[in-house]
């Protein structure tokens, strides 16, 4: 089971190990401020991220649009909850989490959220993102 974000998986649907662990480094990392460059090399060199209303495609939108998520924010931390396969043995997958933001002013908000991930493996074998969007509501007023 991962260590970081610790979710859910359904009972009686294969859930290959290596998507828990990737999706656990990934948001371990997504939680880093400094890690800019391992974010995006978390996607395939031609991956669609659409984060929100944001799309980005290929490493160096990525890594924009990744740098521009800690532009305000001094921390996050991203619970995840529960993890579904489109089915045993898939490589794609919805999430349903949680993530709470500090912003650099001090002020604290929180948000659910839920993902579509499509995960393939890269030249040398290893799981990336082929495509990741994240739905959350923007307007939803911070607790």
């Amino acid at each position: 089971m991962a260590s970081y974000i610790n979710p859910v998986l359904p009972e009686g649907v294969n859930v290959d190990s290596r998507a828990v662990a990737f999706f656990d480094t990934f948001y371990k990392t997504s939680d880093t401020p400094t890690a800019h460059e391992v974010y995006a090399k978390s996607f395939l060199p031609d991956a669609t991220l659409v984060m929100a209303s944001k799309k980005a495609v290929g490493h160096d939108q990525i890594l924009a649009t990744r740098q521009g998520m800690w532009a305000a924010v001094a921390a996050r931390k991203h619970q995840v909850f529960k993890i579904f396969p489109f089915g045993s043995g898939s490589n794609e997958f919805m999430l349903y989490g949680h993530v709470k933001y500090t912003a650099k002013t001090g002020q604290e908000s929180e948000k659910e959220w839920a993902a579509r991930a499509e995960l393939a493996d890269d030249a040398n074998g290893e799981l990336k993102f082929k495509f990741y969007q994240v739905y959350l509501d923007t307007a939803a007023p911070a607790k």
